[in-house]
């Protein structure tokens, strides 16, 4: 079985921070989302993964994974010249398939189980597919399947007016080879793209065996900020160790399951966990409440933070409210100056969101 995660897209709902990142290198608990991808195919013992790329972010992906080899896997990069679709991804990488079954895997996706269980009961059933399912409160936005009474597919829709359940496919699916057979006999959708439900509910069609298995521990979809920081508390909030590798000076207090990289500074600061304080930071006179991630190099004084994720180098001071649900990116710069009169003043980049309360 080979492994096939999709990392192109544009990440429109992420802007402006995926003006210049793809989204699935985006961190949660100080690691890239992607990674999450890869560690749980390779912990199925999926050895071979084939990555889609986007010609935009191509480059940054290929950077931060390298060959694989940190992960004992090997790992292949497949280009899609445009986002046309699941389906269209599949056609691209049906190269680097082959006739093998493989699991495939949204980018932008955690699950707390990983993919090992499904991997292992699709190896020893007989089904041609195996999709994940999830009970969705909003079934519209997303593709719905509807059931029968062994749990075997009747219909596909998606993001349909009226859903038929409340079973949202979650970004995780199985294939046999017989998936390509499918996607050659199906059209581009409304849309213009090639879709995998259009794909699924061709094999369903074709009298092939679609099975499929109902998630009931946590989904998570990364595609807005919202899910971002939330995908972060749940991380966050299942880590269970303390590791302090850095130092506390002054009257610092780091309380809870707190993780501080090497070579970062805590001075006459309050840490309650569960947050991550990456490598190299420098923290003065600062409140780190629960579910907050810093990047590596990050500094921050006399500033109150708290479900936040602050990416690398960010440089942030002299705040007198508290920040909170909030995502800022590499390289921000952030300073309340103490001028009178008492004003707002901002730099901000297209597609920027900023609430002042």
């Amino acid at each position: 079985m080979k492994g096939l995660i999709l990392s192109g897209g544009k990440g429109t709902r992420m802007r402006p921070i995926t003006h210049t990142a793809a989204k699935q290198l985006l961190p949660v608990a100080n690691k890239p989302i992607l990674f999450y991808a890869v560690e749980a195919i390779k912990d199925a013992g999926v050895n071979e993964i084939g990555i889609i790329i986007s010609p935009e972010t191509g480059a940054d992906v290929k950077e931060a994974l390298g060959d694989g080899s940190r992960w004992g896997i090997r790992i292949e990069y497949i280009v899609q010249a445009e986002p046309k679709g699941l389906a269209h991804a599949v056609k691209t990488a049906q190269p680097f398939l082959g006739d093998d079954a493989f699991v495939m895997y949204l980018g932008d996706n955690l699950i707390k189980d990983g993919v090992k269980p499904l991997v292992d009961r699709f190896n020893a059933g007989k089904a041609d597919s195996l999709i994940l399912l999830k009970e969705v409160a909003n079934p519209s936005s997303f593709g719905v399947a509807e059931l029968n009474g062994n749990g075997r597919i009747l219909c596909l829709e998606e993001k349909p007016a009226k859903p038929k359940s409340n079973l949202a496919l979650v970004g995780i699916y199985l294939f046999n080879k017989n998936i390509h057979i499918a996607i050659d006999a199906i059209k581009p959708s409304r849309r213009g793209e090639l879709e995998i439900t259009d794909a699924i509910q061709k094999l369903i069609d074709m009298k092939y065996h679609v099975d499929s298995h109902i998630l009931t521990s946590w989904w998570l979809d990364t595609g807005k900020k919202d899910d971002m920081l939330e995908a972060n508390r749940v991380v966050l909030d299942e880590m269970e160790d303390f590791n302090m590798q850095g130092s506390l000076e002054g009257n610092s207090v780091v309380s809870g399951r707190v993780h501080v990289g090497e070579g970062s500074k805590l001075l006459n600061c309050t840490v309650r966990g569960p947050a991550v304080i990456g490598s190299d930071c420098v923290l003065e006179n600062t409140y780190i409440g629960p579910f907050t991630s810093i990047g590596d190099g990050a500094h921050v004084s006399n500033v109150e933070i708290e479900h936040s994720i602050l990416r690398e180098n960010c440089r942030i001071k002299d705040f007198d409210g508290r920040i909170v649900d909030s995502l800022i990116g590499v390289n921000v710069e952030l300073a309340r100056s103490h001028a009178k009169p008492v004003a707002y003043k901002f730099m901000l980049g297209d597609d920027s969101k900023v609430d002042v309360v």
